[in-house]
């Protein structure tokens, strides 16, 4: 009797629990913040996404110029003349692979995809895109030699590309990083 007495008050208080909450009333229409005030962007085209596809394939080959900077960067504080030779070569192999990459996608990026401002700021971003690649032959000749003076021009390019990138990208409604230059240690 005990038992049956337990079980019924369980199944009520499970029961109960299961009763439906009403929904929250919603604020009213004078409070709504304005941030949620504004819209999310449209859905990109075809066309744009193939934009963005190329920018991504681009940007791998910019990933690979930022690791060889760091790698110059690195071997400028040690005073072993052969791990700077060493740097210099590997930021020339990169410098390679790195047009490879920005060539391969920059066919893609056509400004023209967007419309008005952001238009002008896919344009920009093309003319970084190819600043970046005309300079990669420059680098791949003089990189083994003189490292540092390569390194401090790429650092000036790459520092454009990389405020013109976080405006195109503020632009289309993609999410910015808070530093896009920071590449990953290696020991």
């Amino acid at each position: 009797m005990r038992c049956l007495a337990v079980l019924c008050c369980v199944a009520a208080t499970v029961a109960g629990a299961q009763q439906p909450t009403p929904p929250p009333s919603p604020p009213p229409p004078d409070s709504a913040r304005a941030e949620s005030a504004l819209a999310p962007p449209p859905p990109p085209t075809p066309e744009q996404k193939r934009f963005v596809d190329g920018l991504r394939t681009a940007t791998r080959g910019i990933a690979q110029l930022k690791d060889g900077l760091n790698r110059v960067t690195r071997t400028q504080s040690t005073g072993d003349s052969v791990s700077r030779r060493r740097a210099g070569r590997l930021l020339v192999g990169l410098c390679g692979s790195a047009r490879a990459f920005m060539a391969r996608g920059r066919p893609y990026m056509k400004p023209a995809v967007y419309e008005d401002s952001t238009r002008l700021k896919a344009r920009r971003l093309t003319v970084q895109m190819d600043s970046l690649i005309s300079y990669t032959t420059s680098c791949e000749q003089t990189a083994t030699a003189t490292p540092v003076p390569v390194a401090t021009e790429l650092t000036k390019r790459l520092k454009s590309y990389d405020a013109v990138l976080r405006d195109f990208r503020l632009a289309v409604g993609l999410p910015v990083k808070a530093d896009s230059a920071q590449t990953s240690r290696r020991q």
